[in-house]
């Protein structure tokens, strides 16, 4: 079978608080809630395709006549982070939490990094990324050392200035850490967080942010699809997410105009399989943030793109729209949120009108792609394609 599907991961765009929120210091969470009421707000084209039909979605009017079919999933995995949220999309449920390091990381782990890079430790602690290197940036200068701190996500961050340390080494330096941080220390992600600037006018954090993931212990439906000859195209993250692992071909991408262009550049190409996509920038410089204005306009702006993007789709494609977790700017907190996440879906051959009620797991998605290919596997999900499929 020849077929296209794009599916597109709004980074964090969540939309109320799942069962469990409360156990992971997020009751009252709703990312989507929290930006509709901006005035920067508009998503016309979403709303066609039944966003705010949604089971539980009451921040705005839903609409009578929908494109497609709709629905929320909720999270089994032990988490909220990007990998785990990802890696379940693809039908790859994380039964284990990945470590984290409210207190920062271990001396035995510290030690071995500094040996490893032959370079000093600033920090080690949790902290907002654009502040750490406000408050160590100056530091890191004047010594070399490197600036390593974590989040309420499993995640190593090393940050590092351009012009002391340049962005290929930092990216050694990384895969230095992501061999020690193994066993009961393996995090999900190590992350490259090189910046720019002076301690007199401010330090930026670049684009050339590098993510270094886990190799996923199972497969997911990108190596389902790559073992049966289908091609399976990444667009932003999704490469280093996935460690590369079922990958065909990747572009990264500089936020989400880029994730965008990049996205219509495989529009044009003839492939058959899946386009796997993340648009960045809904949680990286919005919801970590707590710009509620800034993240509305994101999602006008996706809006006005789909609202072009996809009267070009060709008759046997298939266009899915989801999320990996929540990052409410509305709430104090800047990490991740436990919330729902939507699954808007649009084609020929996809039902109109069709609501997929709540559905428990997100890997129900990866479930239901490998089975549009007609592929058997053993993914974790259920397939509900029978109910979308005319």
């Amino acid at each position: 079978m020849k077929k296209r599907i794009f599916l597109i991961v709004l980074d964090s765009f969540g939309i109320g608080e799942a069962p469990d929120a409360d156990l992971f210091g997020d009751k009252g969470s709703n990312t989507l809630a929290s930006i509709s009421h901006s005035k920067k707000f508009k998503a016309d084209t979403l709303a066609k395709l039944g966003l705010f039909n949604i089971d539980g979605v009451n921040c705005k009017e839903p609409l009578k006549n929908i494109d497609g079919a709709f629905g929320r999933f909720q999270e089994l995995s032990k988490g909220k982070d990007t990998t785990a949220g990802h890696w379940e999309i693809a039908g790859l449920v994380s039964e284990k939490k990945f470590p984290t390091y409210p207190n920062g990381f271990p001396k035995e782990i510290i030690d071995k990094f500094k040996e490893a890079t032959g370079r000093e430790v600033l920090c080690n602690s949790t902290y907002s990324g654009t502040k750490v290197i406000a408050d160590y940036g100056e530091e890191h200068i004047r010594t070399g050392a490197l600036i390593v701190y974590t989040s309420a996500d499993s995640v190593f961050q090393i940050a590092a200035h351009e012009d002391v340390v340049p962005v290929e080494l930092l990216y050694d330096y990384c895969k230095k850490a992501r061999e020690i941080l193994c066993g009961e220390h393996a995090v999900g992600r190590v992350i490259a967080r090189p910046f720019i600037g002076s301690a007199k006018d401010g330090f930026t954090r670049t684009s050339n942010r590098h993510d270094f993931s886990l190799v996923p212990p199972k497969d997911t439906i990108l190596n389902v699809l790559q073992k049966n000859g289908y091609d399976t195209l990444s667009v932003g993250k999704i490469k280093d997410i996935f460690a590369n692992s079922g990958i065909s071909e990747y572009i990264y991408t500089k936020g989400n105009k880029d994730g965008m262009k990049k996205t219509e550049q495989y529009f044009e190409k003839d492939f058959n399989g899946l386009c796997f996509v993340n648009l960045v920038d809904f949680d990286m410089l919005y919801g970590h943030r707590n710009d509620v204005d800034g993240y509305a306009n994101a999602t006008a702006e996706f809006d006005e793109w789909l609202s072009s993007f996809i009267p070009r789709l060709r008759k046997d494609d298939i266009l899915m729209i989801t999320a990996d977790h929540g990052c409410d700017p509305g709430t104090e907190s800047t990490d991740h949120s436990r919330e729902y996440i939507p699954l808007l879906i649009y084609g020929n051959c996809i039902k109109k009108n069709k609501n997929l009620g709540t559905r428990k797991g997100f890997c129900d998605i990866g479930k239901t792609i490998a089975d549009i290919f007609e592929i058997e596997n053993s993914l974790d999900g259920i397939s509900f394609k029978s109910k979308i499929m005319e």
